[in-house]
């Protein structure tokens, strides 16, 4: 890419995050701008005021556990690419991440050379996922097209279920109309198959978990 990029690191251990900007260096030695944040909240927060090139996840956080800060990170800033780069290293998790609609997945177990190469492959708009395994089972494959399927709007509201908020505690943080909220909801269902909160919240569960 031509412009220097400004990537944003949500990673709470200060030692791996060291570690990921000196493989960015190594990736784009153009230079590359990289903030950093250690919880999603902090993360959600940066990324309403600055426009970022490459969001890179770590799936476990203090106040985020598997696949929900991925969803939430892909529903607050649709269009850019999220990578997951994560202690996890199961072909279940590798597909989960590309089936939710992350840029890649980078165990950290990786070598500083091999991690430069697959951040020199996201930062040129492409993707980077280890080799790819038949280990979803075909509930889980639906489940994943299931919640994939759900706009960012949906998926914020559904991020807001599962924080239990009531309507018009998710109307107020999205800024629309808690009728607008009920519409999301009435698609929500639809698209998960469920008849109620508790099955989409169910149904969201299932899916993103390991």
């Amino acid at each position: 890419m031509a412009e220097t990029p400004t990537i944003l690191i949500v990673d709470d251990h200060p030692l791996f995050r060291d570690a990921l900007e000196v493989a960015l260096k190594a990736a784009f030695p153009e230079g590359a701008t990289a903030h950093h944040a250690g919880t999603l909240a902090d993360a959600l927060g940066q990324i309403s005021k600055t426009t970022y090139n490459l969001i890179l996840l770590d799936l476990t956080l203090g106040d985020s556990q598997e696949f929900d800060g991925l969803t939430r990170l892909l529903a607050a800033g649709p269009g850019c690419p999220v990578v997951v780069v994560s202690a996890t290293e199961s072909p279940k998790a590798f597909e989960t991440a590309r089936a939710l609609g992350a840029a890649g997945y980078m165990p950290k177990s990786m070598s500083l050379e091999d991690l430069s190469a697959a951040l020199a492959t996201a930062l040129d708009g492409g993707q980077w996922f280890p080799p790819a395994s038949s280990a979803s089972t075909p509930g889980q494959d639906e489940l994943l097209a299931r919640v994939a399927g759900l706009t960012p709007a949906q998926r914020k509201v559904l991020a807001g279920l599962a924080d239990g908020l009531l309507n018009k505690q998710i109307a107020y943080e999205m800024d629309i109309s808690v009728a607008t909220v009920k519409a999301h909801m009435t698609a929500i269902f639809r698209k998960l198959g469920a008849n109620n909160r508790t099955q989409a919240l169910l149904i969201y569960k299932d899916a993103t978990s390991l």
